[in-house]
C-alpha cells in the first residue's frame, strides 16, 4: 500500500508539474490570454505559483481576472524592433496602423458592450480628426478599400487578443461595403492592453521634453533598489528575460554586471528556466539559449514549409560555409541574391511560381536575410551582412523527393 501511495504521488506530482508547463509556455507565447483559451484553465489552477515565478525570476507582473490573464512583459532590449505587431498574413503594422490601432482602442474604451464595425469607424472618424494628428500628417477617411481593410486588419488583431469577440457578420462584407459586423467589447481585456509600468499621459507631464528613446525607457523602468542585491536580482531578470525572450543571447551583446553575474550563475540560471518551461538550455563559448524543440514558442521557424523557408536554409547554409572559413566576412546583398538565382537552377522547379521569375532572387535573399536577422543568426552591418555563431548550427543534407514532384508554397 505505502508503495501504491508513492506511485500515485509522483504520477500527481507529474501530472501538476506538466499543467504548471502549459500554464506557464502558454502566457509566454500570448501575453494577454483570453479566458477561451484551452490553457486558461491551467492558468487560473496555478495562478499564485505563477505569480511568484514571473515576479521572481523576470519581474513581471501577472493579472489573472475572470475575463483573461495578462503577463505583463517588459523587454530586456528596447531597440529590438523584430516582434511588432502584425497581421493573420505575417505582415508587420506599419505607422498608420500603429495610429489607428490606438484610436480603435480609444474609441472602444468609450464604447457600449456591444458596437458594429460601421459604427467604430464612423466614431474613428472624429477621433482621426485631432488637429495634433492633422499637424503630424495623419489622415484617415475610410474612403477607399486600403483604408477599410485596414480597420478590418486592426480588428481582427483585437479579435485574436480577445478584445473583441465577433457575435455577427462578416468583416470582408464590410470592406466592400456589403455588410456589418456586431462585436462584444471585452472591457478588461482592453484596459490590460497596455504593457508599460506607468502611464504615457504621465511621461508626457514629467518628462515633456525628452526624445522617443527616452519616453520609450520610462514607459517600462522597473524600480530597482540602490543596493548590491537590488543591483544584482535587476541583473538576473534582465538576463531571464532575453533568455525567455530572444532565440539567443550573446556574451558580447551583454554589459559588464550581465557577464560577472553569469560567471558564477549561467548554469544554474539556465537549468532553473528550462525546468520551468520545458525549453532546452544550450551553452556555448560564444553564448547560451533555450530551445524550444517543438517551436511552439517560436515567433521564426526554422525549417519550415514553403519556398521562403527553403530560400533561407539555402541563404543560411551559404553564409555559414563561408563563415567557417572566415568568420569576420561580410555579404554584400547581390553577393546573396546571385546565390539565391543560382539556387533556383537547382532546386526552383519545387518553388512556387513566382519565385522563379527574373529578379525575384532579389526579393527573396531579402526575405532571407531579415528572417535570419530575427533570428539572431547575422547581423547588419555597415557594407553588408555577417554570419553570427548560432548560423552555424544549420545545414542541409541531401534532399530526397518522395512519390509526385511538389511544389513548395
Amino acid at each position: 500500500m505505502p508503495e501504491a501511495r508513492s506511485r500515485l504521488s509522483d504520477v500527481l506530482d507529474r501530472q501538476q508539474d506538466e499543467s504548471r508547463e502549459r500554464a506557464l509556455r502558454a502566457l509566454l507565447m500570448r501575453p494577454l490570454l483570453p479566458a477561451d483559451a484551452p490553457e486558461f484553465v491551467d492558468v487560473r489552477a496555478h495562478a499564485d505559483w505563477l505569480r511568484d515565478w514571473f515576479g521572481r525570476e523576470c519581474g513581471w507582473p501577472l493579472l489573472i481576472e475572470r475575463d483573461c490573464a495578462r503577463l505583463y512583459k517588459r523587454p530586456a532590449e528596447l531597440g529590438d524592433s523584430t516582434r511588432g505587431a502584425h497581421d493573420r498574413d505575417k505582415r508587420e503594422f506599419d505607422r498608420d496602423r500603429y495610429v489607428l490601432l490606438c484610436l480603435v482602442c480609444a474609441v472602444l474604451e468609450r464604447a457600449e458592450p456591444q458596437i458594429t464595425l460601421r459604427a467604430l469607424g464612423e466614431r474613428l472618424l472624429d477621433a482621426a480628426r485631432d488637429p495634433e494628428l492633422a499637424a503630424l500628417g495623419y489622415q484617415y477617411t475610410l474612403e477607399n478599400l486600403r483604408e477599410r481593410r485596414d480597420l478590418v486588419l486592426v480588428c481582427r488583431f483585437l479579435l485574436d487578443l480577445g478584445v473583441l469577440a465577433r457575435v455577427a457578420g462578416d468583416e470582408e462584407a464590410y470592406v466592400n461595403q456589403a455588410g456589418d459586423v456586431l462585436y462584444d467589447v471585452q472591457r478588461r481585456a482592453l484596459a490590460a492592453m497596455p504593457g508599460s509600468s506607468r502611464g504615457a499621459s504621465l511621461i508626457e507631464a514629467l518628462l515633456p521634453q525628452a526624445d522617443f528613446e527616452s519616453r520609450l525607457a520610462a514607459l517600462v523602468e522597473d524600480y530597482v533598489p540602490d543596493s548590491p542585491e537590488g543591483r544584482r536580482t535587476a541583473t538576473r531578470h534582465r538576463l531571464s528575460r532575453r533568455l525567455l525572450d530572444d532565440p539567443v543571447v550573446y556574451h558580447d551583446e551583454l554589459d559588464d554586471s550581465e557577464r560577472e553575474y553569469l560567471a558564477t550563475q549561467r548554469g544554474t540560471m539556465s537549468a532553473r528556466l528550462a525546468a520551468a518551461s520545458g525549453l532546452t538550455a544550450e551553452l556555448r563559448a560564444e553564448g547560451f539559449a533555450l530551445v524550444d524543440e517543438d517551436g511552439e514558442l517560436s515567433d521564426e521557424r526554422l525549417p519550415a514549409q514553403g519556398t521562403e523557408s527553403h530560400v533561407t536554409l539555402l541563404v543560411a547554409e551559404f553564409l555559414g560555409d563561408a563563415a567557417r572559413k572566415h568568420p569576420q566576412r561580410l555579404f554584400g546583398a547581390r553577393e546573396v541574391a546571385d546565390h539565391v538565382a543560382d539556387a533556383a537552377g537547382e532546386f526552383g522547379r519545387y518553388w512556387r511560381k513566382a519565385a522563379r521569375e527574373p529578379g525575384a532572387e532579389n526579393a527573396l535573399a531579402d526575405q532571407a536575410l531579415q528572417r535570419l536577422a530575427r533570428l539572431k543568426l547575422v547581423e547588419f552591418r555597415s557594407g553588408g551582412v555577417r554570419a553570427r555563431p548560432a548560423l552555424l548550427r544549420f545545414a542541409l543534407g541531401e534532399a530526397e523527393v518522395r512519390g509526385k514532384q511538389q511544389t513548395l508554397l
